[in-house]
């Protein structure tokens, strides 16, 4: 397995360097099992990157909304200062 801390960043450009390769006419049959599986974790862990960006981000903004007294009646949340 590769290793579980990389960035997403280091995943994206390694994703597509592999993409790169695999359009290639001339890979071996051993190599293309081998790329698709790493492929295939790389995605998981660009997948994961965004689902933990996506919870932090919706964290930040119930802060704020709680900071100024949260939605209003309506559901709309009040506009800024």
């Amino acid at each position: 397995m590769g290793n579980p801390d990389i960035g997403y960043a280091d995943a994206l450009s390694e994703l597509q360097q592999i993409l790169g390769e695999l359009e290639a006419e001339d890979i071996d049959i051993d190599v293309l099992a081998m790329k698709v599986g790493r492929a295939a974790e790389l995605i998981r862990v660009c997948r994961g990157r965004i689902n933990d960006a996506e919870v932090r981000v919706k964290e930040i903004v119930a802060g704020l909304d709680h900071e100024q007294g949260g939605p209003s009646p309506s559901g709309e949340s009040e506009p800024c200062p």
